[in-house]
């Protein structure tokens, strides 16, 4: 509080002791010179340092006695004293220029006294607060001038506001001076709490008031730390780990691991237990499995099949795999198998607990090796037995299959053979069998040969003809397998004048070919005069995708909305609060791009995931769209907090309001203008085959041009690929004024209840926000609607424009316009001024005369005609011309 120092007269001002707030002793100044007049007494504070503080405020309490209960100075007597103050670097030392003090406010009471109770000496006080203007200098001086009042200054605050140092989000925001400005928010970084971090600097913003607004980012407790009570992080006790950073709290150790200090991310694994690096750190400790029990060998010829039971003590996981080694033995050691030998259905990996091994030596000694694997056995400097042997002796066996056969040369009646040996002979190859077959749909007429070398001529074959072969050899053990199929031909045999009438035919088809293409070129179409077939393009009809229907809700986001790095935004001020949050006028600022005024959505702190996805999907349905009467998506911030839609900003707010707000300011022109572009944005929409569900005034926003365009897509749905489909809620809130009365009743929603409530928002316009139905109750809507009441004309409505409302409200939704004909038809109306001139308060005879007037009012007339034989109303207007 600042110290008070007379100066001037200073006799006139006395300091005086009494009885202040709470009954509490105080002392204080005071002046009663009412007799005398020009009365000029100042009282001047001591210097006070400004400290920084942008906005400073004074604070007076005092007493000031009415003039009329003192007799005989009702000329000199005042009943107010003067404020001023001065800016000064420093104390200026006793000496008091009055000429330096600029005034701020004369000072008057609210209650005065009219004399004072000797027996109660406690003060009623007055307080008044005066904000001093925007200072430079480093402190100030107040002053306060008596010009003839009975005043007592009991106290004087000087003060300034800021917001108080905070934790919030685990993130320490400083004490901080407020902002000059009454709507300025000074942006504060806040620095996380011990134990904690963010991915970017968590930030808040100090409104004028002294007030923490719009956090924007928050910390997490650290790996090895949880957070606890009084927005702080702890470190997790020895025997308790925390593997990431988050909410989540510290977790006992995992099976066979502890920690043995504080603040642990991972427990360590026991002597002998291991972790594998895919494991999280969640996982409990292992170690490699036992050996397969009861392992088995079963000899086929040259083939083996192995099979065995799985490990008793898997190592405590599960999953344990198999893998087969094998080796070859002679009488004095073992050597590995080649990569000729066969493991089906392969040699590591196994999950099965059985394996078979194929192309081995036939009268051969093998000894196989089967061992148990998991995820740690790598890991462990001591592996324990975890293998199991077997060996085995293959039996005599048949050659394997021939692989390659190959023509060697042919004649018109004959072709010669050559083919490979065996890769396994499994013994002496004694001799081959061919297979000779003609090629026909029966592969008939086949011919078995026997060679013991590896090539054959076959002779007698057809000159001309494609045989099939197929070869096989035979040891003591019998035949192996035959070889694959192949295809040889003999050699033709036609003559030269044979020749030439086969490549003659060959010609001829094909020119007759060639005729038949171009003939179906022409008959088609496809072909100009020029002789150039014409392509035909298909117009691409771009139709709304539901993000709903995409499994994860995120990917619509990122495939619809661009995303916007928090710090492209500069919040400005509050402008009001949505179902999920608040809603901020803001600046967009993107690289090389001008700055873009925005409204910003926020998604309030404590939101669940599905909010989080609700709030998102409006987005996702939003970026779809492109229309000038269809409010624009700039993007989402979803990396950090809050999460945000930013859509571009509309000066005049929502309709409804705007127009309650100007009520009678507009043209009926202006009117249908705003009318018609909501139109055009609903017809847009039908285009893209959705519906809104939810249009009214309210959700249709105003720019500064008047420009209106659809907005709030929260309870909205898209149309299947048959444009009458219809959607089916579940649950949701419907807005009764608003609803055609089958979504009401059947909850099924078309394109034509959206024209419904057109029919509504019109009804809105004319009467410039007024509630729909007034204070009917919602049953009672629904039962009036339903016995074939409608919304009376508003005053100065055309009738025109109702006889439109009218239509939209059809009890059939197939007797409803589409959008594409109520846009048409006010669009005949803006060209048909006459026609909007007829209202309700119109009598029957001048409204013809103004019908008739029109030079263009047969167009309306003809229009009018047809739409009101098109459809039946529920109301009716008949104009009877008697000439």
């Amino acid at each position: 509080m600042p110290r008070l120092l007379p100066a001037g007269k200073i006799a006139n001002w006395e300091e005086i002791s009494g009885i202040g707030a709470e009954r509490m002793p105080d002392r204080f100044y005071q002046v009663c010179n009412v007799i005398r007049e020009s009365q000029n007494n100042w009282l001047r504070t001591h210097w006070v340092p400004r400290n920084g503080a942008q906005r400073i405020y004074v604070e007076l309490k005092f007493t000031l006695r009415d003039c009329n209960s003192i007799p005989g100075v009702s000329h000199t007597c005042k009943e107010t004293f003067n404020l001023f103050y001065h800016e000064a670097n420093g104390e200026s030392g006793p000496d008091f220029d009055v000429a330096k003090f600029t005034k701020i406010d004369t000072i008057a009471a609210d209650e005065s006294f009219t004399h004072v109770d000797v027996g109660d000496r406690v003060l009623k006080l007055n307080t008044e607060v005066r904000e001093l203007p925007s200072l430079s200098a480093r402190g100030f001086y107040l002053a306060f001038q008596d010009v003839g009042a009975c005043v007592a200054l009991v106290t004087v605050r000087a003060y300034y506001k800021r917001c108080s140092a905070t934790v919030r989000g685990l993130a320490m925001f400083p004490a901080t001076v407020a902002g000059a400005a009454s709507s300025s928010l000074l942006v504060v970084p806040g620095t996380c709490v011990p134990g904690a971090h963010a991915a970017e600097v968590p930030r808040m913003h100090c409104s004028s008031d002294g007030e923490w607004l719009v956090p924007i980012g928050q910390c997490t407790c650290r790996a090895g730390y949880q957070q606890a009570p009084g927005n702080r992080c702890r470190a997790c006790r020895p025997g308790t780990y925390k593997a990431e950073a988050g909410a989540q709290p510290c977790e006992v150790c995992p099976v066979h691991s502890s920690s043995l200090k504080e603040a642990t991310a991972s427990c360590t694994c026991h002597a002998a237990f291991y972790r594998a690096s895919t494991d999280p750190p969640s996982y409990p400790c292992s170690r490699p499995p036992s050996a397969p029990r009861n392992l088995i060998s079963s000899v086929n010829e040259t083939s083996v099949i192995l099979e065995w039971n799985p490990p008793r003590n898997s190592g405590g996981r599960e999953d344990v795999t198999y893998q087969v080694l094998c080796q070859q033995c002679s009488a004095s050691s073992c050597e590995p198998c080649g990569h000729a030998v066969h493991f089906l259905p392969r040699q590591d990996r196994l999950k099965a607990p059985t394996v078979t091994i194929a192309h081995l030596n036939a009268h051969s000694n093998y000894s196989f090796t089967v061992e148990a694997l998991n995820g740690v056995s790598s890991l462990a400097t001591k592996v324990p037995q975890s293998s199991a042997i077997v060996n085995v002796t293959t039996n005599q066996a048949a050659p394997s299959e021939i692989t390659a056969v190959q023509k060697e040369g042919d004649s018109g009646d004959s072709l010669t053979l050559t083919w490979s040996q065996p890769t396994q002979p499994n013994g002496v190859i004694l001799d081959y069998e061919l297979s000779c077959c003609l090629k026909d749909l029966r592969e008939h007429n086949c011919t078995f040969l026997k060679v013991k070398s590896r090539s054959i001529t076959v002779k007698g074959l057809r000159p001309g003809a494609v045989y099939s072969f197929q070869i096989r050899a035979r040891t003591v053990a019998g035949y192996g397998a035959y070889s694959a199929r192949v295809y040889f031909s003999t050699t033709s045999t036609l003559s030269g004048e044979m020749k030439e009438i086969t490549i003659l035919g060959g010609c001829i088809a094909m020119v007759i070919l060639l005729l038949v293409f171009f003939i179906a070129c022409f008959i088609s179409g496809g072909f100009s005069h020029k002789g150039v077939c014409f392509t035909v393009k298909l117009r691409r009809i771009k139709t709304y995708v539901d993000p709903h229907t995409y499994e994860d809700p995120a990917q619509a986001v990122h495939e619809f909305a661009k995303e916007i790095g928090v710090s492209c935004l500069a919040i400005q001020s509050v402008v009001g609060a949505g179902e999920f949050g608040e809603v901020y006028r803001g600046v967009l600022r993107l690289t090389e791009q001008p700055e873009v005024l925005v409204a910003i959505k926020t998604l309030k702190a404590g939101y669940s995931e599905k909010q989080r996805r609700d709030f998102l999907s409006e987005a996702s349905i939003m970026g779809q769209f492109e229309h000038p009467n269809i409010i624009r998506l700039e993007g989402v911030v979803t990396k950090t907090t809050p999460v945000m839609i930013i859509t571009e900003f509309m000066e005049n707010g929502s309709l409804d309001a705007f127009l309650r707000k100007n009520d009678g300011q507009f043209t009926l022109t202006q009117v249908m203008g705003m009318l018609r572009g909501i139109a055009v944005g609903m017809k847009y929409l039908a285009d893209m085959n959705y519906i809104h569900r939810d249009l009214a005034a309210r959700n249709v926003l105003v720019n500064g041009n008047l420009v209106c365009k659809v907005s709030d897509f929260g309870l909205s749905r898209g149309l299947e690929d048959d444009p009458q489909a219809v959607y089916t809620t579940h649950g949701s809130k419907i807005p009764i004024r608003w609803t055609a009365p089958e979504a009401i009743a059947f909850h099924k929603f078309t394109s034509a209840s959206d024209v419904w409530s057109f029919g509504i928002v019109m009804w809105e316009m004319m009467s410039y926000g007024e509630r729909p139905y007034w204070n009917m109750t919602n049953q009672d809507v629904i039962q009036s609607i339903e016995e074939g009441y409608r919304l009376p004309a508003p005053i100065d409505c055309p009738l025109a424009l109702h006889q439109l409302m009218l239509d939209c409200w059809q009890k059939e939704r197939s007797d409803r316009p589409t959008f594409a004909q109520l846009l048409a038809y006010l669009d005949k109306l803006l060209q048909t001024p006459a026609a909007l001139k007829v209202t309700s308060s119109t009598n029957a005879s001048e409204a013809m005369g103004v019908l008739v007037s029109s030079v263009k009012q047969w167009v309306f007339l003809e229009l009018w005609r047809t739409h009101t034989h098109t459809h039946t109303h529920t109301h009716t207007l008949t104009y009877t011309d008697t000439h």
